[in-house]
């Protein structure tokens, strides 16, 4: 069978089997769980992976709920879809509960039905097919981990696609750390002896002030946003202890690792100024910008335009993150694409009103074109050994002028 009555018969079995996956994003909406607890989610996916003939092994890389399920062989590409199922908090009924409001049901459910998919056809090309479950995106992000683990150290390329606001092959993601600043002082009455105590909160507080001074010694591409978490206990107590988080972002890691360490400077200064004992440390995993290679981008908005995805995004400023899908695109060359849900007026991801849409009829859309395109160009890469070849010279260029 030539590609493309591969790609149609594609087409046909997504369609056969689209309720299914409909059910596997009904499922994950309906179960939410916060990132690295999704206990439910990841058993539910590694069931359904076993019953479609995969091999499984869970959990994966001692991340209780992390996963890898594949199939095929070691005469052509290992090609990996990489699965989120982690739910965000605060957006429940209750408030107090999770809920899908980023969609990563519909990841969960897009990846797998690209698997499926690609399995159905596996006679007709040689490879691998790999579904990795990547826990906790939205907080500690565990891809670090499993990079840092050789889990994608066989992947010849990889796969995700998520719900945005526009139609995109071009994603950017800004690379990110996530820092958590200490600071011990000594109690004292604030009002009798003030003079006795070392102000913790002081501490944080001249931090604060010293990276706005920095604001304007940065490159347009940075991002610096904190918040405090502990600021004392009572007003007239001196602040013993003080904690602030910040995340720091840039467009680029090499970048980004100056900024940092000016953040830190700035709280060392506010140590010296007060007193206050500095501790830091990273209370999540640091993120890594998206590297895009331009042919593997070309391939899927051709086979994205042949199922009728159209108006691209072209400008320079698309809506831009974090994610730690970045930390894989330094690894293996990645595709990493955003699709629109056609709605009006626009909801956006991390909105509350964007639970409406998560496990709808138009999600639901957006899920059969989402399965569609990553198979179809998945195929391409099995079949075409030389576009292969190019993407992944292309990618070693882009990794080698870092």
């Amino acid at each position: 069978m030539n590609l493309q009555n591969l790609k149609l018969r594609a087409y046909e079995i997504e369609n056969e089997l689209f309720k299914e996956f409909e059910e596997v994003n009904d499922y994950i909406f309906k179960n939410p769980e916060l990132g690295g607890v999704e206990y439910k989610s990841s058993k539910y996916i590694v069931d359904k992976m076993n019953e479609y003939g995969f091999k499984t092994i869970f959990p994966y890389c001692n991340i209780d709920t992390a996963f890898r399920a594949e199939l095929g062989d070691e005469e052509g590409p290992t090609i990996a879809f990489i699965s989120e199922y982690d739910a965000l908090p605060g957006y429940g009924e209750n408030n107090d509960e999770p809920a899908h409001a980023c969609g990563h049901n519909w990841i969960a459910a897009s990846t797998l039905g690209a698997c499926v998919v690609l399995s159905k056809l596996k006679e007709h090309f040689k490879g691998k097919i790999v579904l990795i479950g990547t826990p906790a995106e939205e907080t500690i992000g565990y891809k670090y981990n499993l990079v840092r683990s050789g889990a994608f150290d066989d992947i010849d390329a990889a796969f995700q696609m998520h719900i945005e606001s526009c139609n995109n092959v071009n994603c950017k993601s800004l690379a990110m750390d996530s820092i958590e600043f200490e600071f011990e002082g000594l109690a004292a009455h604030s009002a009798s002896h003030p003079h006795k105590g070392v102000n913790a909160l002081d501490a944080v507080n001249l931090m604060f002030a010293g990276i706005n001074a920095l604001r304007q010694h940065v490159k347009s591409d940075v991002r610096i946003h904190g918040i405090i978490t502990n600021g004392g206990q009572a007003a007239n107590i001196v602040p013993e202890k003080s904690i602030c988080q910040f995340y720091i972002r840039a467009s680029e890691r090499s970048y980004l690792e100056e900024v940092t360490q000016k953040v830190i400077n700035c709280a060392k200064g506010a140590e010296l100024m007060t007193g206050a004992k500095l501790s830091y440390r990273n209370f999540e995993n640091p993120f890594d910008n998206i590297i895009n290679v331009r042919s593997f981008q070309n391939t899927m908005k051709s086979n994205l335009e042949d199922i009728g995805v159209i108006d691209f995004y072209e400008g320079n400023n698309p809506p831009i993150g974090s994610t730690d899908i970045g930390n894989v695109s330094q690894v293996c060359p990645t595709m990493y694409t955003e699709l629109s849900l056609n709605i009006n007026p626009m909801v956006y991801v991390h909105e509350k009103e964007f639970l409406k849409y998560a496990n709808s009829n138009e999600s639901y859309e957006l899920l059969n074109k989402a399965i569609k395109s990553m198979t179809t160009t998945a195929l391409e890469l099995y079949c075409d050994n030389k576009l292969l070849i190019k993407i992944k010279e292309e990618y070693l260029m882009l990794v080698g002028s870092k």
